[in-house]
């Protein structure tokens, strides 16, 4: 009995250093940089993950390209479907990106027995609920630091990090490309159109910058986010969303003069009604790290009720950076490979039959401060009118300036700053000014974040 003992844990303790064989599903951009790092660093990885992680399939509509890439050292397939199926794959790796068909191999993968490791934020955002309850019923890990912020590990973070706290807020600039075209134009004065161009012209936009420059692409990372601190479900659905695309290089000017920098954030708030869920342009005090964070480089600044504010900062995109976040995935998955899958950290933090069922608030009963400006004729009495209307509203004024007018135009720029104020009250109020005759077109509405 004793040599059949001996004999048995001879053999465990071999098979426990076999390499781990991934199937990576994707081989552009990101999919290159996770070869790359892989190859580089295979002997620090394998020290770090107890065994060697080895690329062992590579599927890639583009099979020549990739082979370009592989030299040999992987079998090439054109058909992602051949990987999540085979019984010689251990972990894949999604990063083809979209919504449908790797919304079907994720599931396919699970079903098989797969674990699978992602960067694909708009795929978890709109149907992570259902992967991670077929991976829970599986036995297999769904990871996905690499989903957001690229090489910035706020995931763990949230997850683990920050495990002993009660998260009580979020603000994050999470989108590199906004960030950089309100970086260029604060800093060289350029409207937004010019900016943009700038961005697609360095490959930091898309030619169809949509998802960037509208807050979706924040509003699918924030969805993940708010899902781990708060053990809700994702509801990306739920999310508002205001992008970038309609800010002046007036509205730019002023909240500098004001002591404010305007950031695209996506903020996630615990307060009592419920969940905050919200991306859009944001006025935030120039003495916060935050408002340092230039270019196409992320931050974010998480509040734990123990350990006070936090903030994480790097690039949030990129080959490299990306590849970093999955990688260091791949590793963790390694390390947890055989253990109970009761004892492994929850997909979103919390155990699975302890989720909650706090609503996400609609947008009309957040409340923030706001920076609103408007032009009007330069005569007596619209101070007063704006004053009582505002009054009415519940809405108190903590700051103004009236600007004075250029030499023979008889209309000026009137900016105020208000107190916290609850969002449809504000809305009321902007319906109201917009109808004096002595305000001249729209109100411009910025919410304002003191992140505290």
């Amino acid at each position: 009995m004793k040599a059949a003992a001996k004999s048995s844990m001879k053999s465990g303790h071999e098979s426990s250093y076999k390499p781990i064989r991934v199937g990576l599903l994707g081989i552009g951009t990101v999919g290159s940089g996770v070869w790359e790092v892989l190859r580089r660093n295979a002997d620090e990885i394998q020290r770090r993950a107890g065994r060697a992680i080895d690329i062992t399939v590579v599927a890639d509509k583009a099979i020549e390209h990739a082979r370009s890439i592989v030299k040999g050292k992987a079998k090439v397939v054109g058909d992602a479907f051949e990987v999540v199926r085979s019984p010689e794959v251990d972990i894949v790796i999604e990063l083809i990106g979209g919504y449908t068909v790797a919304r079907d191999l994720a599931l396919e993968a699970v079903k098989n027995g797969k674990h699978v490791v992602t960067a694909n934020k708009a795929l978890l955002a709109t149907h992570g609920n259902q992967i991670f309850m077929a991976a829970q019923k599986q036995g297999v890990m769904i990871a996905f630091e690499a989903a957001v912020a690229g090489g910035i590990p706020i995931i763990k973070a949230l997850r683990e990090g920050l495990a002993a706290n009660r998260i009580e807020w979020i603000a994050g600039i999470i989108n590199g490309t906004s960030n950089f075209i309100l970086s260029e134009m604060r800093d060289k004065g350029l409207p937004f159109e010019t900016a943009l161009k700038d961005a697609q012209s360095r490959g930091y936009a898309e030619a169809d910058p949509t998802f960037d420059i509208e807050g979706v692409d924040a509003a699918h990372k924030l969805t993940i986010m708010s899902a781990i601190a708060f053990g809700i479900p994702m509801q990306f659905s739920k999310a508002y969303t205001e992008g970038i695309s309609k800010l002046t290089q007036e509205d730019i000017r002023y909240a500098e003069e004001l002591g404010y920098r305007i950031k695209l954030l996506g903020i996630t708030k615990r307060v009592k009604a419920g969940i905050e869920l919200r991306v859009h342009p944001t006025l935030v005090p120039t003495r916060r790290l935050i408002a340092n964070v230039e270019g196409v480089m992320n931050g974010i600044l998480v509040k734990g009720d123990a350990v006070g504010p936090t903030l994480y900062y790097g690039a949030g995109a990129g080959s490299m950076p990306t590849a970093s976040a999955v990688v260091a995935d791949l590793v963790d998955v390694t390390r947890l490979i055989t253990a109970d899958p009761e004892h492994r950290v929850p997909h979103l933090a919390f155990q699975p039959d302890r989720m909650s069922d706090i609503p996400v608030l609609p947008m009309g009963e957040v409340e923030t401060s706001y920076y609103l400006r408007m032009r009007v004729v330069d005569k007596p009495g619209v101070l007063a009118d704006l004053t009582r209307i505002l009054a009415d509203a519940s809405i108190s004024i903590e700051a103004m300036v009236q600007k004075e007018p250029a030499e023979g135009e008889s209309k000026v720029d009137i900016v105020l700053l208000t107190h916290i104020a609850i969002e449809k009250n504000v809305d009321s109020a902007i319906r109201k000014i917009e109808k004096l005759r002595t305000v001249v077109g729209k109100v411009t509405r910025i919410r304002l974040e003191a992140l505290l």
